[in-house]
């Protein structure tokens, strides 16, 4: 019986420190390393190219033999390009899956030229500008990808308007299970993300303040991660509107399930986004959502009215009175939940990356 060659895949990321994108990624290498038709190569390229997640001792990793000098930024940036070019051609994949925004233009520019069919993913908010350069460059180098892989349909919509390409797909973020625990919910509205300006905690504190809900606390989970010291000022508003006792700043932790378990009601209030994977993981848990409408993810997650509430962003009056409503209501809350559990096995990990396989391999 002949052997089956095995189809050699080149990922190609900046580093695999501890991320959202970084977390996909290493899901996705791992998924494919697992399949014995694939030879996996993983490039990292970045200025830290440090691996955080834990990876198959079965991939190829290769990183650049000197290090990036910030002081020397364009020499620097000039032999990462020779050193893409030079690695990919060597391994000569039958595709490159490259994620990140202001990562992708560099990998489509060092293999322009080459046959090498190029799938390139953002995985942020996707109207959001990088700059003039940035935005030139990824207007010229994006209609030259194989693919365009988008996290949501307002992202495939927005995308489609800037980047003349036919060959787009959209394939949300792996959610991690969260099984359920014989754990008793409190009266918790949880928020879980970082203490920065786009996540609004300070406008979710406000809203929290007009509820009629004195037994119910606010609980928000997560750090100051760009040290604007947000949590300072927050713990002053929360003074201000006099409900200091009821809000709970956590800051950073390992154990965020156990918070998803003990709450009720999740929102969020984050004015942008790529994928929430926050809103994901809170519906795994089994908990209703009210979200504001951000670009992007909140719409692909949230059915209107069957397991979460949609607002307009900063409409708070509807926020406050979609809140209020599921604090007063314990079984709309409970079939929320149930409805939000079913509905997020659809970005189970294996149905994912599955998807993911079917897109790149399709050359």
């Amino acid at each position: 019986m002949a052997l089956t060659t095995k189809k050699d895949i080149c990922f190609v990321i900046h580093s695999l420190q501890a991320g959202g994108m970084e977390r996909v990624m290493s899901e996705l290498i791992n998924f494919f390393a697992s399949n014995n038709n694939y030879t996996i190569h993983l490039v990292l390229y970045g200025i830290k190219r440090d691996v955080f997640y834990e990876i198959s001792k079965d991939i190829n990793i290769y990183k650049p033999s000197f290090e990036f000098d910030n002081s020397k930024r364009l020499l620097s940036t000039l032999k990462t390009n020779f050193f893409l070019r030079k690695t990919i051609k060597s391994i000569n994949p039958m595709a490159v899956l490259s994620f990140g925004e202001r990562w992708n233009t560099m990998v489509l520019l060092a293999l322009l030229g080459t046959k090498i069919p190029v799938y390139v993913s953002d995985r942020a908010q996707p109207d959001k500008s990088l700059g003039k350069l940035h935005d030139t460059l990824r207007t010229i180098l994006y209609p030259k990808a194989k693919g365009i892989i988008v996290q949501t349909e307002k992202a495939l919509n927005i995308y489609k308007k800037m980047y003349q390409h036919s060959n787009f797909k959209v394939i949300g973020n792996p959610i991690r299970p969260i099984p359920a625990q014989n754990i008793p919910r409190q009266n918790y509205i949880l928020m879980v993300g970082r203490y920065i300006k786009s996540k609004q905690q300070d406008v979710l504190i406000e809203i929290f303040s007009k509820l009629n809900a004195p037994d119910w606390k606010l609980v928000l989970v997560g750090y100051d991660h760009l040290k604007q010291n947000n949590q300072v000022e927050w713990e002053a508003l929360a003074q201000k509107l006099n409900v200091a006792d009821r809000v709970i700043f956590t800051g950073k932790q390992a154990d965020v399930e156990h918070y998803y378990l003990t709450s009720k009601i999740f929102a969020f209030s984050s004015a942008s986004e790529g994928f929430p994977n926050v809103v994901g993981e809170a519906m795994s848990a089994g908990l209703p959502v009210v979200s504001f409408d951000c670009i992007a993810g909140p719409s692909d997650l949230i059915v209107e009215g069957k397991n979460g509430y949609l607002i307009p962003l900063s409409n708070q009056e509807l926020f406050t009175e979609k809140l209020q409503l599921l604090i007063e209501n314990p079984q709309v809350r409970e079939d929320m939940g149930k409805n939000s559990k079913e509905f997020i096995q659809k970005f189970e990990l294996n149905y994912i990356c599955t998807a993911f396989e079917n897109f790149i391999i399709s050359v």
